[in-house]
C-alpha cells in the first residue's frame, strides 16, 4: 500500500499540508535525537515486541503497513490481548521509563483503531503531554532492549529494514502513517498541530560529511551508479564501426589487405594541476580525486580499450617514472615522455606496442625560445615516426611509415597568438618527419589538448591548411572565452613571428625549403695554380722578414700571364624565406576524427566539463583529404587516402556528463574524456 510522504520527504503530495517550522524543528534535531543507533535498536525491538506478543497474523500486517481503516472488534481484541498477556511483564524491566513504553504502544496501536472521522475529533487524546515527555525519555535509555527482551523474544525481522515511529499530521483526507528519515525524529514538544506515532520503514542513513557539494545552481546533482557497473556502461559511450561504410568514392574501407590500428588520445589530468585549482572540483567527493583511486581507475580504462598506442597529455613526472612507466610496460608498451620546460612538473607522452610498431625516429618539440616574447611559455610536443610490423602471413607486402604527434598547447585564451606560433612549431617538426624522399608526406596522426573550441580560427587552420590572421583579435584564435567586450584588445600583427625562428609562412623548417650545400669546397690543382702570380700574389707581405735569396726578390710573372684573376662568383646568399602578409598556411592535410555534434542527441559533443560547461578542446587530426558538403551530421566529411578511419568511440553530450555528476566522477578519473579511433593502412606490394 503506498502511503503519501510526509513533510520531512522532501516529495509532498498535492494538497498535503506544508509544515516549514515543523521541518526546521525536525531537521536541527537530527543529529542529536534518536538518528544513533541505540535510538534505531530502541524503535526496533519495540516493533518486534509488539509483534511477539499477538497471535494472529494480521496483527504483523497491522503494525507494519498500518492499513487504512482496520476492523473495529479485531483492533480492540489485540489491543486487549497485548494488555492481558504480557505487556507488564515486557516493560517492568525497563528502568525509568515504563510509562514511555507503555505510551508509545498504546498510541501505536491506537492508531489502528482510529476511524478518519475520529481523528478529528479529539486530536489531543490521541498524543498526551505526558506521552510526549515519556517519548522525551526513551532517548536517554542507558540499557538497549535486546538485552531486556531476551533472545527468544526477537523475531527475524530485525534484520530486515529499519522500523522508526513517525509523527503524522492528522487530517481527515490523510490516515495513513507517514515516511521520514530515522534522524528526523522528532523528541521536541510539539505545541502546535497535534500528531499520532505509527510504524514505517526509514531508509538509511547518509553520512553528511560524504555528501558531495554541487556548486553549480540550477542544475540538480544525481546520485552516482553503483559502483560495480563498469564506467563505460554507465556513461553509455559507443562504438561507431566505419569499416563497411563507403567512403565518397563508392569503395568500402575494408577493401584489399590493410593494417589496422587503435590510437587513443587522452588528458589524464596531473594531480598537481589539480591540486593548484582545487575550485575546479567542488563537485567531486575527495576520495576520487586521490591519485591512487584514479591510477587505479585510469590503468583499467587503458587495459579496457587496449590501444596500439597512446598520446597522453598532463603526465606528472614523478608518477610517469614511478607507476605509469612500468605499468604500461608490463602492458606491453615502449613508452616516450617528455616534460615541460621550466619548472612544470607534467608533460607529454607517447607509448607504442613493440609487437606492431618500429621506432624509426622520436624528436622532442619545446615550444620555449628564449629572447621571444611571443614563445616564452613552457609548453611542449612529442613527435614519433613508426614503422608498421606487417604479420608473416602477409607475405612480402609494405606499408609506409606513420608519423604519430602528441601535444598540449598553452591554455590561456587570450593569447591565440602564442598557441598560433606553438601549433605552427609542431606542424613544421612534422613535416620534417613525415617528409618522403619523393617531397610527399606519410600517413600522419596529430592528435592532443589544442586548448581551442571546433570551427574555431585555430581549428580550422589545422583542417582546412590556411588561416588569414592580421588584424585578428588574439581572443578569437581559440574560440575558448568571448572577449569582445573589453576596451583593449591584442590583434594579430603579420608577421607572427620573426624570421629568426628559421620556420617559414607554410610552417616549414627553412632548411627544408633550402637544402644545404657543403661548407668546404672542393677546387682542382689547375685552378689553384691560376692564382701562383696574381697581383697580390707578387706584393710583398707587410711586416714580411727579409731573408737574402729568400723573401728580397720578387717573383716574375711569366709573358702572358694575367696580371689579375677573375675569380667565379662562389658566394651564396642568404636563403630568402618567403613570408607572406598576414597568412600562414600548412601542406599535410589533416582531418578531425570527431564531428564534434551528436545526431542522436542534437546536442554538440564534449570532451570536458571546466567549471560545469561542456566543451570540446581534445581532437585526432588524420591524413585525408577534406570533402564539401553541407550536411553537418554526415559521419565522413572527408575523402580517404592512405590512412582510413575505421571507427571511434563517441563521444558524450554535456546532459549526460551532468547525469554522471561531471567530471572527474567515480568512473571517469579525469577532468578529460577519452578519445578512441581505429585505422586502417594501405598495404602495397613492393
Amino acid at each position: 500500500m503506498m502511503y503519501p510522504a510526509g513533510p520531512g520527504s522532501g516529495d509532498s503530495p498535492e494538497g498535503f499540508p506544508e509544515q516549514p517550522r515543523r521541518q526546521s524543528q525536525i531537521g536541527n534535531r537530527t543529529a542529536q535525537t534518536l538518528g544513533t543507533e541505540t535510538g534505531d535498536a530502541f524503535f526496533t525491538c519495540r516493533k518486534n515486541v509488539l509483534l511477539a506478543k499477538s497471535s494472529s497474523s494480521q496483527v504483523e500486517g497491522d503494525f507494519a503497513m498500518a492499513p487504512r481503516g482496520p476492523d473495529q472488534e479485531e483492533c480492540e481484541g489485540l489491543l486487549q490481548q497485548w494488555r492481558e498477556e504480557g505487556s507488564s511483564q515486557v516493560l517492568s524491566t525497563v528502568s525509568d521509563g515504563p510509562l514511555v513504553d507503555k505510551g508509545l504502544a498504546e498510541s501505536s496501536l491506537a492508531l489502528l483503531m482510529d476511524n478518519p472521522g475520529e481523528q478529528d475529533a479529539a486530536p489531543e487524546d490521541k498524543w498526551s503531554s505526558r506521552q510526549l515527555s515519556d517519548l522525551r525519555a526513551a532517548e536517554n535509555l542507558e540499557e538497549p532492549f535486546p538485552e531486556v527482551l531476551g533472545e527468544e523474544e526477537l523475531l527475524p525481522e530485525v534484520e530486515g529494514p529499519m522500523w522508526a515511529a513517525v509523527p503524522v499530521q492528522t487530517g481527515p483526507q490523510y490516515t495513513d502513517c507517514a515516511v521520514l528519515p530515522m534522524g528526523a525524529l522528532a523528541t521536541e514538544q510539539w505545541d502546535e498541530d497535534p500528531a499520532m506515532v505509527a510504524w514505517s520503514i526509514a531508509p538509511e542513513r547518509v553520512p553528511q560529511e560524504e555528501a558531495a557539494v554541487w556548486p553549480f545552481e540550477g542544475l540538480g546533482q544525481l546520485q552516482p551508479p553503483p559502483v560495480e557497473i563498469p564506467y563505460h556502461e554507465i556513461l553509455w559511450r559507443e562504438w561507431e564501426d566505419f569499416s563497411t561504410q563507403p567512403d565518397v568514392q563508392g569503395l568500402e574501407a575494408g577493401d584489399g589487405p590493410q593494417f589496422q590500428f587503435t590510437l587513443m588520445s587522452y588528458n589524464i589530468l596531473a594531480q598537481d594541476l589539480m591540486q593548484q585549482s582545487s575550485e575546479l572540483y567542488l563537485h567531486c567527493h575527495p576520495d576520487i580525486l586521490n591519485w591512487n583511486y584514479r591510477f587505479a581507475n585510469l590503468m583499467q580504462e587503458f587495459q579496457h580499450w587496449d590501444p596500439d598506442i597512446l598520446c597522453l597529455q598532463e603526465v606528472q613526472e614523478d608518477h610517469y617514472w614511478e607507476q605509469l612507466e612500468p605499468s604500461l610496460r608490463m602492458m606491453g608498451f615502449t613508452c616516450f615522455y617528455k616534460r615541460r620546460t621550466g619548472c612544470k612538473t607534467d608533460g607529454c607522452a607517447v607509448c607504442y606496442k613493440p609487437t606492431r610498431f618500429r621506432l624509426l625516429c622520436a624528436s622532442p618539440v619545446e615550444y620555449f625560445r628564449p629572447g621571444l616574447e611571443l614563445l616564452n611559455r613552457d609548453n611542449v610536443g612529442l613527435v614519433l615516426l613508426l614503422q608498421p610490423l606487417v604479420p608473416e602471413g602477409l607475405g612480402q607486402v609494405s606499408v609506409a611509415p606513420l608519423c604519430v604527434a602528441n601535444t598540449h598547447v598553452l591554455y590561456n585564451p587570450r593569447r591565440g597568438d602564442v598557441k598560433l606560433a606553438q601549433m605552427a612549431i609542431l606542424l613544421a617538426e612534422v613535416d620534417k618527419v613525415a617528409r618522403l624522399s619523393d617531397g610527399s608526406h606519410c600517413p600522419i596522426v596529430l592528435c592532443g589538448d589544442l586548448n581551442s573550441v571546433p570551427d574555431s580560427p585555430l581549428y580550422n587552420f589545422i583542417r582546412d591548411g590556411e588561416l588569414q590572421y592580421h588584424g585578428m583579435p588574439a581572443w578569437k584564435v581559440s574560440g575558448q572565452e568571448d572577449f569582445s567586450h573589453q576596451l583593449y584588445q591584442r590583434k594579430l600583427q603579420a608577421p607572427l613571428w620573426p624570421s629568426s625562428l628559421g620556420i617559414t609562412d607554410c610552417c616549414q623548417y627553412v632548411t627544408s625549403c633550402h637544402p644545404t650545400s657543403s661548407e668546404r669546397r672542393k677546387y682542382s690543382r689547375d685552378f689553384l695554380l691560376r692564382f701562383r702570380f696574381c697581383s697580390i700574389a707578387c706584393q710583398r707581405p707587410v711586416g714580411l722578414v727579409l731573408l737574402e735569396g729568400v723573401t728580397d726578390t720578387k717573383p716574375e710573372r711569366p709573358a702572358g700571364w694575367a696580371e689579375s684573376v677573375i675569380e667565379e662568383d662562389t658566394s651564396e646568399s642568404e636563403p630568402d624565406v618567403p613570408r607572406t602578409v598576414g597568412t600562414i598556411q600548412h601542406c599535410l592535410h589533416l582531418t578531425s576524427v570527431y564531428t564534434h555534434f551528436l545526431p542522436q542527441h542534437g546536442r554538440p559533443e564534449v570532451t570536458t566539463m571546466p567549471l560545469g560547461l561542456g566543451t570540446t578542446v581534445d581532437y585526432i587530426f588524420f591524413s585525408a583529404e577534406s570533402c564539401e558538403s553541407g550536411n553537418r551530421t554526415d559521419r565522413r566529411l572527408y575523402q580517404d587516402g592512405t590512412l582510413k578511419l575505421l571507427g571511434r568511440l563517441s563521444l558524450l553530450s554535456e546532459e549526460i556528463l551532468w547525469a554522471a555528476n561531471g567530471l572527474p566522477n567515480p568512473f571517469c578519473s579525469s577532468d578529460h574524456l577519452c578519445l578512441l579511433a581505429s585505422f586502417g593502412m594501405e598495404v602495397t606490394a613492393p
